[in-house]
């Protein structure tokens, strides 16, 4: 389990209304209490041996469908190479900016090339700002989400052809 799946265990804990949960793998073991009256500052109690965080590298394309995912905002085109394109997907739940303020332009849109490091959208979570990073180089074929849409954890955001 990495930081970002125990905040948003944090999250879903504090919405809850729960008092105490306790979660135990082979692995590791948490255990997060809300403060007395205040649901919305839990604390995390024991957190031992956490496994080695999952890169948020993006994998090869298969299904760009999801429930969650709005109708794409951009579309370079229609062809159905879809299987050589590779999926950005998100590293957490938050909100999705696409510029990094509303009056500038977006960090990537379709056609943009992009290499690992470049910036490709911010993520708003938990009144923190994430930049998103590129792991892989390619250009930008379709954008998955809307600007400042609410989104989930491993949700598919960007298609990028690696060639």
């Amino acid at each position: 389990m990495d930081l970002k799946e125990i905040q948003a265990l944090i999250k879903f804990v504090s919405k809850s209304g729960a008092q105490e949960v306790s979660l135990e793998t082979e692995d590791f073991k948490i255990n997060i209490k809300t403060a007395s009256g205040v649901a919305e500052q839990p604390t995390i109690i024991q957190a031992v041996a956490p496994q080695a965080a999952m890169p948020v590298a993006a994998a090869p394309a298969t299904d760009i469908s999801a429930p969650t995912t709005p109708t794409a905002p951009e579309d370079a085109s229609t062809s159905d190479d879809s299987n050589n394109y590779i999926e950005v997907k998100s590293p957490m739940i938050g909100t999705l900016y696409r510029s990094p303020s509303p009056d500038q332009d977006a960090f990537v849109k379709v056609g943009s090339e992009i290499k690992p490091g470049d910036i490709l959208c911010i993520i708003e979570a938990m009144k923190l700002f994430n930049e998103i990073e590129s792991e892989v180089s390619g250009k930008i074929v379709k954008v998955l989400v809307d600007d400042q849409s609410p989104i989930e954890y491993d949700q598919p955001l960007f298609l990028v052809d690696p060639s």
